[in-house]
């Protein structure tokens, strides 16, 4: 793999880069370039033809200084080690500049959901969650979803570990429906999250959110509710997009026809109201923000430079690789970074587990309120940060959380 499109050597760049311009001491820096626990795990499976398939999974712990460990669950054909370690890291700093008391964990399985019927989901899941019993539970390491997982997903997670341990423990997974002890407001989070900070970013340029022009990349869980949500706050969305291609309309999107053709199609694709456009194309479109809400790797030194959007909110996780970081700054786009902008979805996973350790549950407008608080007093510290250190917002987001793992793991000292 191309190094610039390698996730793992991407994060350690991005550590050393903020190492050194923090001065972090050297025995710091090594331990927080390594991952603290890598599990890789078979997953026997009986599909549905009566076969046997056997799945690679992995999870990775990146660094446990300040709490135990958290992070997602994603099926898709791509996974790797790499990757997985990568977004741990990444998970590490999200929760660090959140000031919220996790650690970093990712976990995934090498398989295709798209072509497995939900019982062999199901079983996968199980097998899966039973593989790595060995580390969870909610002082330990609790999951949560990711890409092409979802609350029924983590219900499976949830009863499963449950069985095992003979009583029933909510806490152990997040993103699970409210039925089963998820919190109300953690389905659209991560999407609410993006637009609290592209809302912010906007107002420090001095624009209005109303009529703002906006292009979603991804309508999954993240991509759909950013949309929706920025429209609700009166922004323009003008374009969406997912694996198979995007719609585009400048005079703004219906996005209530929208959903209700991509459940009906599979895909925005062929939707009435819109001309058809790539995702390459969505990422060039001249508009006030750039939602890059699906894969990581979509805005690299081969195309940044073609970028027209006045800030780019990084929705996913590793969208934007180093070279596209630098030429993004010379051309004065504003990126907010996914620890920053993504950060929702953490947040009132947090604030799941907590409601799931008290048995006390909070209504939706408290959920959305604490975020929305938690979302701008970060935005507010990463930008005075940047403003006083004169740097990018991705770099002062790092400086802010590499320096609270860096503190943690410095006042704990080393065993033995």
């Amino acid at each position: 793999m191309d190094e610039e499109l390698n996730p793992l050597a991407m994060a350690r760049r991005q550590l050393d880069q903020v190492a050194e311009r923090i001065h972090l001491e050297a025995d710091v820096h090594e331990k927080l370039r390594h991952c603290k626990r890598t599990l890789t795990v078979a997953v026997p499976t009986s599909m549905d033809d009566g076969s046997l398939k056997v799945f690679t999974g992995y999870r990775v712990h990146h660094n446990l200084a300040r709490g135990p460990a958290k992070g997602g669950i994603r099926y898709h054909p791509g996974v790797s080690l790499d990757e997985v370690s990568a977004l741990a890291m990444w998970m590490t700093w999200k929760c660090a500049l959140m000031d919220i008391p996790f650690g970093g964990a990712k976990g995934g399985v090498i398989c295709s959901p798209k072509e497995m019927s939900l019982h062999e989901l199901e079983r996968m899941t199980r097998r899966f969650t039973s593989e790595l019993m060995i580390i969870l539970g909610p002082d330990k390491d609790i999951p949560a979803p990711d890409i092409n997982t979802n609350a029924q997903t983590m219900a499976w997670i949830l009863d499963t570990y449950s069985m095992n341990v003979g009583h029933s423990v909510p806490s152990v997974v997040t993103g699970k429906p409210v039925s089963v002890g998820g919190s109300r407001g953690r389905e659209e989070a991560t999407g609410r999250g993006c637009v609290c900070t592209l809302r912010e970013a906007l107002a420090h340029l001095g624009l209005p959110i109303a009529g703002a022009r906006v292009a979603v990349q991804g309508f999954g869980n993240v991509g759909r509710a950013t949309a929706r949500l920025a429209q609700q706050a009166g922004a323009r969305v003008i374009a969406v997009s997912d694996e198979w291609g995007g719609v585009y309309n400048p005079r703004g999107l219906d996005l209530e026809a929208l959903v209700r053709h991509d459940r009906e199609a599979g895909r925005v694709g062929g939707f009435a109201g819109a001309e058809a456009l790539s995702n390459a194309e969505l990422l060039e479109l001249e508009c006030e923000a750039l939602v890059p809400a699906a894969l990581g790797h979509q805005l690299t030194g081969a195309n940044a430079g073609r970028v027209r959007a006045r800030m780019v909110v990084e929705g996913a996780n590793g969208p934007t690789t180093p070279a596209a970081d630098q030429i993004l700054a010379d051309k004065g786009i504003l990126l907010l970074p996914d620890i920053l902008a993504n950060a929702g979805g953490v947040t009132v996973s947090y604030f799941e587990w907590v409601q799931g350790l008290m048995e006390y549950f909070w209504t939706e407008e408290e959920v959305n309120e604490r975020l929305e608080r938690l979302m701008r007093q970060a935005f507010a510290e990463v930008l005075r940060t940047a403003q006083q250190e004169k740097v990018p917002l991705r770099l002062a987001a790092y400086m802010l959380a590499v320096s609270r793992v860096a503190e943690a793991t410095r006042i704990r000292g080393k065993y033995p």
